[in-house]
């Protein structure tokens, strides 16, 4: 069938998703609670950050990546914070969730200067990018989470520790 050749997802779960819409009457955002509960995330807008955290006595920075309802699709830590960095997380975003319709990160240039250069390499090809300050505060009041932990035990003993607490 090529009816759905380019689309997001698989036949399979597009042909779901209209069962589930035409059969029983069900709005655009139930459809895609019903497939949320059944692990296939429809959310297009993407909220990129990052902040810093103390791990071990040193300062790490800490790449996370939200969706639309604040739930993590993904996060990393690293020793530096520069494009490369940056640039190694976006890829493995792409990779995994494949490619949002926008992506909203704030001005940092190690973000923009990964968001160029994943563009050049075709990714993030039909991606908007927004850089507008209180878009990003979703992401900005999410981070609250992780810093009142980090206050509470005056840093994480290892970089383990770290990415467990964040996971959750």
């Amino acid at each position: 069938m090529g009816y759905f050749k380019g689309k997001q997802f698989k036949n399979d779960i597009i042909l779901v998703a209209a069962l589930y819409y035409c059969r029983f009457s069900l709005s655009y955002r139930d459809v895609s609670e019903i497939l949320k509960e059944r692990g296939v995330s429809a959310h297009h807008v993407w909220h990129v950050d990052e902040t810093y955290i103390k791990v071990k006595g040193e300062w790490c920075y800490l790449y996370r990546a939200i969706d639309s309802d604040g739930y993590t699709l993904d996060f990393q830590l690293r020793k530096t914070r520069d494009h490369q960095a940056a640039y190694a997380f976006m890829k493995r975003l792409v990779k995994q969730f494949r490619e949002p319709t926008v992506l909203t990160t704030d001005q940092a240039p190690a973000l923009l200067c990964a968001f160029k250069k994943l563009k050049k390499n075709v990714l993030y090809v039909h991606t908007k990018h927004c850089t507008v300050k209180h878009l990003n505060n979703l992401i900005e009041q999410n981070h609250r989470h992780v810093k009142r932990r980090f206050v509470k035990s005056s840093g994480f003993q290892n970089i383990r520790h770290a990415s467990r607490t964040i996971k959750g």
